[in-house]
C-alpha cells in the first residue's frame, strides 16, 4: 500500500490553517503547516510534500516570492503549488501562474472543488513521475543497444509516441501549451472541461485524450447537446426502456451505457437543458443511473470529456448552469487557443488542407501564392481552423491548376472588408441581434439550405448540427 501524500498548507490565519488541516487529513492525507513565508520555504526543503496550497498575504515572503523561490530552487522545483486567497484580480491570477502556480482557487472556497483539484494535480505529478521513469528506461535501453540501429529507432519512436496528436498541428506555444497539458492529464481518469470558440479543435483534443488513456482500447462515444431535441436528450444519455414515450417500441442503451469502460464526449455541454443537468450530475458523482422509464439501476465505468464554446461561468451567473454541475466538470479545464492566437501556423495548416482538397478534388495543386499566404496570416478567422479549412477548400475548387492565387482565394468568400470593416459605427443592438440578423441574411442567401456545399451551415464556417442548435437559441424559424 502506497504512502498517504504530504501536502504543505501555508496561510497566516490560524482558523484557515485548522480548516484546511482537519478537511486533508480526513481524506487520507499528511498534513503540515506554515504560517509565514520564511517557514513555508523551510519545510519545503525539510519535508518534501507533494503539493503545497499557498496564501499570498503574509508575514515575511510572501506567496508570490516564495513560489519563485520554490521553482528555482532544483529540490522543490517540482512541487505543485496551488495558491488558495482572497486575491481574485486578474493581474494577481497572472502573477500567480508567471510565479508558476498550477492552480489558482480563490477564498471562500467550496470543499469538494478543492480536494478536486488537489487530487488531479497530485494525480497529475504522479503521472509525471511514471513517465519520467519509463523515459529513463527507455533512454537506458537505447544505450545498451546503440549497436542496433533498428532497435534504437524502435525506441526513440515509442518516446516520441507521447508528442504525436494526429492532425493537430501547428507549433505556435499557446497551441504547444495546450498539448502538454492534453500529455499530463490523459492518463488519468479526471473529468476535462475542454473550452475554446467554434472551429478551434475541441474534439481532436478529445480524441487525443482517449487515444493516450488507459481506456483508449474502449469505445469514445460523442454525442453533441445542441443537436439534440430537449425531448430526447435524457433518452439519448441514459437510453430508454420500451414504452416508456410514444415511439419507444424497442428498448434502447443510451450513451452511456455505450461508453461503459471508454470515454463519453459531451459536446456543447453547455446547450445541455437544465432539467436534465441533475441527473447528469448524479451519474458523474455516483456512476448509476436509471433508463427513461425504468426502475432498475445500472452502473458505468465512464471518463467525461466535455467541451464548449460558451462561457460556463456567466450561465451559471444566469442560472442556465447548474453550479454544482459546472464545478464538477471543471476538474481539469482545458484552454484552447483561437487560430488568431496562433497565426504561426496558418501557412502550415493551409498547406495541409490544399494537400487534402487536391486529393479530394482529384486537382493537381502545388503550393500557394505568398500574397494569399500574408493575407490569410493577417485575417483573424472567427471561424478558427474549421472556416480556414473550408476557404481552402473552396479557393481549390475555384483555383486553377499550381499555385492558388489571392484572387481565386476571395471568390465567393467573405470579403476582407467585410471581415474587417474601418471605422464601424457604434450601434444600440446586442451581440445576438447582430447574429441572429447576420444568420438570416445566410439562410435567405441559401433559401435555408442548411447542409450542403452551398449551404448555409459552410459559409458560416459551422457544423450543422451546432448551426441547429443557434437556430433553437436564437428562435429562428423559416415561417418567422
Amino acid at each position: 500500500m502506497s504512502a498517504p501524500s504530504r501536502i504543505l498548507v501555508v496561510d497566516d490565519t490560524p482558523n484557515n490553517v485548522a480548516l484546511l488541516e482537519d478537511m486533508l487529513t480526513a481524506r487520507g492525507y499528511q498534513v503540515a503547516t506554515a504560517t509565514d513565508g520564511a517557514e513555508a520555504l523551510a519545510k519545503a526543503v525539510a519535508e518534501a510534500p507533494d503539493l503545497v496550497l499557498l496564501d499570498v498575504m503574509m508575514p515575511g515572503p510572501d506567496g508570490f516570492e516564495v513560489c519563485e523561490r520554490l521553482r528555482a530552487d532544483g529540490a522543490t522545483r517540482e512541487i505543485p503549488i496551488i495558491f488558495l486567497t482572497a486575491l481574485d484580480d486578474t493581474f494577481d491570477k497572472v502573477r500567480a501562474f508567471s510565479a508558476g502556480a498550477v492552480d489558482f482557487v480563490t477564498k471562500p472556497f467550496r470543499s469538494e472543488e478543492l480536494l478536486a483539484r488537489v487530487t488531479t494535480h497530485l494525480a497529475l505529478r504522479q503521472v509525471r513521475r511514471s513517465l519520467e521513469e519509463q523515459n529513463a528506461r527507455l533512454r537506458a535501453e537505447i544505450e545498451a543497444h546503440n549497436r542496433s540501429k533498428g532497435t534504437i529507432a524502435c525506441l526513440v519512436e515509442e518516446i516520441r509516441a507521447s508528442h504525436d496528436f494526429d492532425e493537430i498541428l501547428g507549433e505556435a506555444p499557446a497551441l504547444l501549451q495546450s498539448l502538454d497539458q492534453v500529455g499530463q492529464v490523459a492518463a488519468t481518469d479526471s473529468t476535462v472541461l475542454i473550452q475554446g470558440e467554434t472551429g478551434t479543435g475541441k474534439e481532436l483534443i478529445a480524441r487525443a485524450i482517449h487515444n493516450r488513456s488507459q481506456r483508449r482500447e474502449r469505445p469514445l462515444i460523442k454525442i453533441n447537446c445542441a443537436a439534440l431535441p430537449r425531448e430526447l436528450v435524457e433518452s439519448e444519455l441514459f437510453g430508454h426502456e420500451k414504452g416508456a414515450f410514444t415511439g419507444a417500441t424497442q428498448q434502447r442503451a443510451g450513451r452511456f451505457e455505450l461508453a461503459d469502460g471508454g470515454t463519453l464526449f459531451l459536446d456543447e455541454v453547455g446547450e445541455l437543458p437544465l432539467e436534465t443537468q441533475p441527473k447528469l450530475l448524479r451519474v458523474l458523482q455516483e456512476q448509476e443511473f436509471e433508463r427513461v422509464g425504468g426502475s432498475k439501476t445500472l452502473r458505468t465505468d465512464v471518463r467525461l470529456i466535455a467541451a464548449t464554446n460558451r462561457d460556463l461561468q456567466r450561465q451559471v451567473v444566469t442560472g442556465t448552469f447548474r453550479s454544482d454541475l459546472y464545478y464538477r466538470l471543471n476538474v481539469f479545464p482545458l484552454l484552447l487557443p483561437p487560430l488568431r492566437e496562433r497565426r504561426e501556423d496558418i501557412p502550415r495548416l493551409i498547406q495541409h488542407f490544399l494537400a487534402r482538397a487536391a486529393r479530394k478534388l482529384g486537382k493537381p495543386l502545388d503550393g500557394v501564392s505568398q500574397a494569399l499566404v500574408e493575407q490569410a496570416t493577417g485575417y483573424d478567422w472567427p471561424g478558427n481552423v474549421r472556416e480556414l479549412e473550408n476557404y481552402v477548400e473552396r479557393s481549390a475548387i475555384l483555383g486553377k491548376p499550381a499555385a492558388l492565387e489571392t484572387a481565386v482565394s476571395l471568390a465567393g468568400a467573405v470579403t476582407w472588408a467585410a471581415a474587417k470593416p474601418a471605422a464601424a459605427q457604434p450601434s444600440s443592438k446586442t451581440l445576438e441581434d447582430v447574429e441572429r440578423s447576420h444568420i438570416l441574411r445566410v439562410l435567405e442567401q441559401t433559401q435555408w439550405a442548411i447542409e450542403g456545399e452551398k449551404g448555409a451551415a459552410r459559409i458560416l464556417g459551422l457544423n450543422p448540427s451546432t448551426l441547429r442548435g443557434r437556430l433553437r437559441k436564437l428562435g429562428i424559424r423559416k415561417d418567422s
